[in-house]
């Protein structure tokens, strides 16, 4: 029992904080959000620098449904550790005031950074390439986007499609690729 009680208190102890706090403008922050000048060029150029990709995740104030990816999905100790060693994530508030520049040059505040992208559900992530050509804006260029809130294993399985790049291949869909995961974890289980 004490052997338990001590690996349970080294885990917490060696593992950054995984829940998300609540910040001053009442958006979830998780540990493996970044803090930047909202320069979508700038982030994409330092995402590649540490080998990891960038995704947006917008979000809003009362969100019950941000609330519940972060709560029990972000929360969920491999979709964390799989955030923080593979993805640039830079947070965007659906009415904030806070001015983004798009890989197109353009430089809106939050709230209409998102109108002009469409995007219409929180949370919503975009993911992008490693490389965007000047000139496009965000919702042009991106590979995959996540509108809403999804379950442990659909939002793991996206995150894995985008590094894994899946979306490359011709003919290949998200919705086969989560069913093969599936199955395959099925199949696994039932030996």
């Amino acid at each position: 029992m004490k052997r338990i009680l001590f690996s349970c208190l080294m885990l917490i102890i060696s593992h950054p904080l995984i829940g998300a706090e609540m910040g001053d403008d009442g958006l979830h922050k998780a540990a493996w959000m970044r803090d930047t000048f909202k320069d979508l060029s700038e982030d994409l150029e330092e995402a590649n620098s540490e080998g990891k990709r960038l995704a947006v995740i917008i979000e809003q104030r009362n969100c019950i449904y941000c609330k519940k990816m972060h709560e029990t999905v972000f929360s969920d100790p491999a979709v964390f550790s799989y955030l923080m060693d593979n993805f640039f994530v830079v947070q965007i508030n659906m009415f904030g005031n806070v001015e983004v520049t798009d890989f197109d040059g353009e430089t809106l505040e939050e709230r209409d950074m998102v109108s002009k992208w469409g995007m219409l559900f929180t949370p919503t992530m975009m993911f992008f390439p490693e490389d965007v050509s000047d000139a496009q804006s965000a919702n042009r260029v991106m590979v995959a986007s996540m509108p809403g809130a999804f379950g442990k294993e659909t939002t793991k399985n996206l995150l894995s499609w985008v590094i894994d790049k899946e979306y490359e291949t011709p003919g290949a869909s998200f919705q086969k690729y989560h069913a093969d995961k599936f199955n395959a974890r099925q199949s696994s289980q039932s030996d």
